[in-house]
Formats: structure tokens, C-alpha cells, sequence
């Protein structure tokens, strides 16, 4: 059975489609792409028809990530919510800028111990590296729960 996921930040030019690429890659070389949807998008609407930061671009760059360099930010919408079966945010400001719903969820929760709950968005922090290995951890963990439980969805 086919799965959705839809990661969300607050800009989507950062965080959000960092983990986007990263998951469908981690997806590819599982063997997983046609079993899983993959997108990303904003709570808020500053950026949208941004392209993706030019931070983000070089980390995945650095890290032979694919991506899609025509990729646009965009604001996650009603239907997202229907459409999606897991719904990743990064922080706390994200989960409390979306209605409750058992499918949405920080992605740290997937990650090892060590990682912050709160994945901090280099937009501010400039650290893109960092917050690179804490997506990356954090989707390969997601995988792995998906895996496990494929029924389910990634629930640990």
C-alpha cells in the first residue's frame, strides 16, 4: 500500500525540502520509491514561490543528495491534511501553527538519541551541516519504522 509523506517548516525552503530530497533518495536506494509519496511544504505563506536556499542546495550538493533546483515553496493547505498519511514538522512552532492530528508529528521523534527535539532552522542559525545530519538521522529512522510497520505507518 502506498504512503504519503509530507514534511513541513515554516518557509519550505530550508528544513522542509532538505528532508524531502533526503527521503526520497533514502527511499530510492531502499528500494522503496513507488511505495511512497513525498513532498514538503510551509505553515506560513513568507516565502512562497521561493526557490529552495541556496544553503540547503549546496548541503545536499555536498552530500550527493538529488534535488529539484525548479522546486518552489508553498504553503501547506486543507486538503494536505487529507492527502497525507504522516505529516513530519521540525519544531514545536510548527506543530502549534497545524490543527492536532495523531498524523502529525516531529520528525526528531525518529531520530537517535542526541538529536534536538527542535530541529533549529539554519535560515537563522546558518548551520546547514548540522541540521543536515540531523535530517539525514532522522529520515533513516522514519524509514526504518516504515518498514517495520508498513501497515501502521512509521509509528515506533
Amino acid at each position: 500500500m502506498r504512503k504519503s509523506i509530507l514534511f513541513v517548516c515554516t518557509g519550505n525552503i530550508c528544513r522542509s525540502p532538505m528532508a524531502e530530497f533526503i527521503m526520497k533518495h533514502l527511499a530510492n536506494h531502499a528500494g522503496m520509491k513507488d511505495e511512497l509519496t513525498i513532498s514538503s511544504a510551509a505553515t506560513s505563506s513568507w516565502e512562497v514561490g521561493e526557490p529552495i536556499h541556496p544553503g540547503t542546495r549546496r548541503v545536499l550538493k555536498k552530500n550527493n543528495i538529488p534535488f529539484d533546483p525548479q522546486k518552489r515553496a508553498r504553503q501547506i493547505t486543507p486538503q494536505d491534511y487529507q492527502a497525507y498519511d504522516h505529516i513530519l514538522v521540525m519544531d514545536e512552532y510548527n506543530l502549534n501553527s497545524m490543527p492536532r492530528s495523531p498524523k502529525i508529528e516531529k520528525l526528531s521523534r525518529y531520530g537517535p538519541p542526541g538529536i534536538p527535539e527542535d530541529i533549529p532552522d539554519p535560515y537563522y542559525t546558518g548551520n546547514f551541516d548540522e541540521v543536515y545530519e540531523y535530517i539525514f538521522a532522522s529520515c533513516v529512522g522514519f524509514l526504518k519504522a516504515l518498514e517495520k510497520h508498513p501497515k501502521d505507518g512509521g509509528d515506533q
